[in-house]
């Protein structure tokens, strides 16, 4: 078994993270580290074996429960950092230099400059070095995996496309009550944290019809004050082959749809829908008679997280992380979104993509 160490003990990390690494056989929780001695120990009790778990925090001070000494672990191999974003890349920096391998949070970083920053010291790092991969679990939520093989089989040249997500963040939300996200100093706030996650489903499908987003207009704003700066965007993104369609989020309406993705081609059409934690995938194409078939298939709800948390310890023992948990990955979600928010700052002003 492989020895780990969760960095982070807020909500994700307690309801996603710890299940995951308790559903691989092959790793075992070694240390559980946070800011607060409370809060690291409430992940590691959470732990089935919590009396094996040992607690790392800064507070109170104790130099033998530092951050420090837990990377300091030989029998620790590696780290999921699921830390708040704006303090997650020196965190990131730490491990790797501490010999840890990484598996870190999305996103990659809070912007595009200290995300290329971040990629380009791991880069010039000689080998062999730690692997690092980002944490992006949409791209192994097994709905959208299947969708995208949809796209792949009906074929055809992509004619438009969509993301539509709006939901409601209310003041007695969870995640509304962690601090860092309530008074984010980050750009985006939800919009960051949450919608890069979309951005990243919209990418997975748009891939498997050979196509990448290459520039976005878009106005936002802010329909909930406490959920500063912007809660929702509305844009108009084109392909590389100019192709259009259309991004919609927001995180201040509480006349929520649930999330679409959908990819059109000459071929059919393949539509994705989560509402009240059920997936749908729609298919609708026309057969070699030209009659028009369509398809449903239903999905339970699954985050994705155990299957992301396997294929990094899989990278472990391989020495090399799947393209799908690349860092570069992970940026093109954040400069997508990044795009979004700067448009909207400038009234809509094309923003061009493809760093």
């Amino acid at each position: 078994m492989v020895g780990i160490a969760l960095l982070g003990a807020g909500i994700f990390a307690k309801t996603a993270h710890l299940p995951a690494i308790e559903a691989d056989p092959s790793l075992e929780l070694k240390a559980v580290y946070s800011r607060s001695q409370k809060s690291a120990e409430d992940v590691a009790s959470a732990s089935k074996a919590a009396s094996s778990v040992d607690v790392y925090y800064d507070t109170p001070s104790a130099e033998d429960k530092s951050l420090d000494a837990l990377l300091g672990r030989s029998d620790i191999t590696g780290v999921i950092i699921a830390l708040p974003i704006v303090t997650q890349p020196a965190v990131i920096e730490k491990a790797i230099k501490a010999g840890k391998h990484v598996l870190s949070e999305k996103p990659v970083a809070a912007d595009i400059a200290g995300a290329q920053k971040l990629i380009a010291w791991y880069d010039a790092l000689p080998a062999p070095k730690p692997i690092w991969a980002v944490a992006e679990n949409f791209r192994y939520i097994d709905a959208l995996e299947y969708a995208a093989a949809k796209v792949k089989e009906i074929g055809g040249d992509l004619t438009t496309f969509r993301l539509s997500r709006h939901g409601y963040v209310s003041a007695e939300d969870k995640f509304f009550k962690t601090p860092w996200r309530k008074v984010p100093e980050y750009q985006g706030g939800f919009l960051l944290d949450g919608g890069v996650h979309f951005v990243a489903g919209l990418r997975m499908l748009l891939a498997a019809a050979g196509e990448e987003i290459g520039k976005l207009a878009c106005f936002s704003g802010l329909l909930e004050e406490r959920l500063v700066p912007v809660d929702t965007v509305n844009a108009v993104a084109v392909t590389k082959t100019g192709k259009t369609g259309s991004i919609a989020m927001s995180f201040g309406t509480e006349f929520k749809s649930g999330l679409e993705v959908e990819v059109v081609t000459t071929k059919g059409r393949v539509h994705f829908l989560e509402t009240l934690g059920v997936r749908n995938i729609k298919v609708v194409r026309k057969n070699e008679a030209g009659e028009k078939v369509e398809e449903d298939k239903e999905f339970t709800y699954n985050s994705g997280v155990a299957a992301e948390v396997v294929a990094w310890g899989e990278a472990m023992r391989k020495g090399a992380i799947e393209e799908r948990q690349s860092p570069a990955e992970a940026l093109r979600d954040l400069e997508i979104l990044q795009k979004l928010l700067e448009s909207g700052e400038k009234g809509g002003e094309v923003q061009r993509i493809g760093l």
